[in-house]
């Protein structure tokens, strides 16, 4: 069979641990085989954005606005202990956050819904998408130790010298702070790439923050929302008969839980963090939850939901079998090559990657599966695979299909 051909490179980004070695697979075995993959490199596993002061992950993010589309391995965030464990200069940000602020726009995740992984929510019969905004809060914050008692302001310095000044705390003794920001234009673009989403797939489009509590910086995040709702897109959501509305995130929560799903669920940085964990295991699995990141500039860059897989990786060092999920990771892929696909009108591409979504999903739904989902699937009699053998498994069923 001849390879399909790629006109303009994905920009890939390498990662680190467990999904590092799947990735490598993933491309073996799935990829190359089937496409003459053309790809512009970037590594951005904790060792070499170590080693390049984190000018890797900038450059990759720099690469995305000149190809259009990306496609990323999970990379470890560092904190004290990867400190020690990979001897790094500096506690690195986040490289999603470091990517996401630099490409702007909103990232969307859905769980990927197989046959016979059924919701722990019984009632959920539809996928739920999080809509995660992709700039700031805590992801871009300034921390501080504090030694011992003192006063912790806020202070705003205007480009004529003068100064807004609002206390933080007086402190009586040792404490922590920490000062996060966002921006209006953000924002902004954050509800836009909502609002046009949720009209691009029919979906009503929920908005919650706590913003009876924050008063000004989660009260503007629900003001700017509204304004522009109102302006642009009231007309047309009633239109499409879909609605938007805002509520407080603790109210969302318990809506969300008796609700059937099928509707986008917008949030805020850190909220769509731990949300979308939350609605990814809850429909099954971490493993099984699609992520891209779309900027209103046009730029996509796509990524599994979940982590490096620490745990696995450990024991794939010493040699021991793994059976790692590698779905969201495959997904990964198929939505950057049919986004490119679509975007250099190669029909092969973007039929290849709905083959392999598609070869995906039958091979779970034949009872071939990885532990994570056949401790908790539906079907009987199933088969664990490794890691290995999954992926190879799904290969034998992409190979009937294109045959």
């Amino acid at each position: 069979m001849e390879k399909i051909k790629m006109t303009t490179p994905l920009v890939e980004m390498d990662g680190d641990e467990m999904t590092r070695i799947l990735w490598k697979m993933i491309k073996d075995e799935l990829l190359h085989p089937f496409i003459d993959l053309k790809t512009e490199y970037y590594d951005l596993g904790l060792e070499h954005r170590n080693e390049t002061n984190d000018q890797v992950t900038v450059d990759s993010a720099n690469a995305t606005k000149k190809y259009g589309v990306a496609v990323k391995c999970a990379t470890i965030t560092p904190n004290a202990a990867r400190m020690t464990e990979y001897n790094l200069k500096e506690m690195w940000k986040s490289p999603n956050g470091t990517i996401r602020a630099l490409l702007d726009g909103t990232v969307f995740r859905a769980p990927i819904v197989v046959k016979g992984i059924e919701p722990c929510v019984k009632n959920w019969v539809k996928p739920i998408t999080l809509a995660r905004h992709a700039y700031g809060d805590v992801y871009k914050g300034t921390e501080m130790k504090i030694p011992g008692a003192g006063k912790v302001e806020l202070v705003y310095t205007a480009e004529d010298g003068t100064e807004t000044r609002e206390l933080v705390h007086n402190f009586t003794g040792a404490g922590i702070v920490q000062g996060m920001h966002n921006l209006n234009d953000s924002i902004s673009s954050f509800a836009r790439s909502c609002f046009d989403y949720a009209l691009d797939t029919k979906q009503d489009l929920w908005f919650a923050t706590k913003d009876t509590i924050s008063k000004k910086y989660d009260h503007t995040f629900k003001d700017i929302f509204q304004e522009i709702y109102d302006k642009e897109y009231k007309t047309r959501f009633g239109e499409a008969g879909i609605e938007y509305f805002y509520t407080l995130i603790d109210d969302a929560v318990a809506r969300v839980m008796k609700a059937e799903g099928g509707f986008i669920w917008a949030c805020k940085n850190y909220d769509g963090d731990v949300m979308s964990d939350m609605v990814s295991s809850a429909f099954g699995s971490l493993a099984m939850m699609t992520s891209v990141l779309v900027s209103p500039h046009g730029y996509y860059e796509y990524e599994a939901a979940h982590g490096t897989v620490q745990r696995h990786y450990y024991k794939h060092l010493k040699g021991e079998e793994t059976s790692t999920n590698s779905v969201a990771t495959i997904f990964a892929w198929t939505g950057a090559l049919r986004k490119r696909g679509e975007l250099d009108n190669i029909q092969g591409l973007i039929q290849f990657a709905d083959q392999l979504e598609r070869a995906t999903l039958q091979t779970i739904e034949s009872g071939n599966m990885t532990k994570d989902l056949a401790l908790i699937t539906s079907l009987k009699d199933v088969t664990v695979l490794n890691s290995e053998q999954f992926i190879r498994a799904i290969r034998e069923n992409l190979e009937k299909a294109l045959a």
